[in-house]
């Protein structure tokens, strides 16, 4: 992992994108009151590529070109886009945002298993191995021993979120494999671009057209989550790889959760059982094992 000193700047900006991603489970849910789950997605795709395009423009960056280019943001925006949105949003309607939160945490889990099944270079070492066992027990704690046997729509929900987080993972490895060498906030666009083209006709499609028409809380939970949740976060994220590293990155999953829980707490009145915040506990320390610098620290203390 990498071992970066994060600087007070890097603080505050990863303090900043766990606020800006954390509110955006608020702001789908909001929107989810009166968008279906595949409009909510089309919006979120639909003006943030339009954003991200705007900033590649001014920017002058260097425009991608090139079949292969385009079938890896094909692939990109389905995986981490196109997928993880829907399923997401279809879970959201059944289960409260928070929950949603801290099943989101157990990306970086799957990531760290998915990169070792199809990155010869990540090898799943015995620590890890540990990791993800326990990030795994917290998941199983999250959604409940009852709940899987009783398969109800609650535990479909549940199941739907973490396969959007399996999606991630397999994005990440799909970028990896596919999307190196391109300048980031212009493999952003054309990933959007691709999720674009796909979501607004499916949506049409299944929905019906795409209303603009919408009330004002709902308007205003759009531009939230579509500009800024999705394309100034975007931008922002690759501001704090810069900074701070993709190790020190992993502390932003740890702290979107706890936002999303007080917000969903505070506006929707949403409350979760304990066995939501025992799993939250043991997907943090799982993800703490994985990355294992407080654990060399701690040795070193000795």
């Amino acid at each position: 992992m990498n071992e970066r000193t994060i600087s007070a700047q890097s603080w505050g900006l990863l303090t900043l994108l766990a606020l800006i991603w954390g509110a955006s489970f608020l702001s789908i849910r909001i929107a989810l009151d009166e968008v279906s789950p595949l409009t909510t997605v089309a919006h979120r795709v639909g003006w943030a590529t339009l954003v991200l395009w705007a900033y590649v423009l001014v920017r002058k960056l260097p425009l991608p070109r090139g079949r292969r280019i385009w079938i890896g943001f094909l692939g990109m925006g389905l995986l981490n886009n196109v997928i993880p949105f829907s399923l997401m949003a279809r879970g959201q309607l059944y289960i409260p945002t928070g929950l949603t939160s801290i099943f989101n945490a157990a990306t970086a889990v799957f990531g760290v298993l998915v990169a070792a099944i199809f990155l010869s270079d990540e090898r799943l070492s015995r620590r890890k191995a540990v990791g993800v066992a326990v990030g795994f027990a917290g998941v199983i704690t999250a959604i409940g021993l009852q709940n899987l046997r009783e398969f109800d729509t609650t535990s479909l929900a549940q199941l739907a979120v973490l396969a959007g987080t399996l999606s991630y993972a397999l994005a990440g490895v799909w970028a990896r494999k596919r999307l190196v060498g391109l300048v980031p906030q212009v493999a952003v666009a054309g990933m959007l671009t691709m999720s674009a083209m796909i979501m607004i006709p499916l949506a049409w499609i299944v929905d019906g057209p795409i209303r603009l028409d919408l009330q004002p809380r709902t308007i205003f939970a759009i531009a939230y989550y579509a500009i800024g949740a999705t394309a100034f976060a975007y931008l922002l994220y690759y501001k704090l790889l810069d900074l701070a590293g993709s190790g020190n990155l992993m502390l932003v999953t740890l702290m979107i959760a706890p936002v999303a829980i007080v917000l969903g707490a505070v506006f929707l009145g949403e409350s979760l059982t304990p066995n939501a915040y025992k799993g939250f506990a043991l997907l943090a320390l799982g993800l703490v094992i994985i990355d294992g610098r407080l654990i060399d620290r701690l040795h070193r203390a000795r």
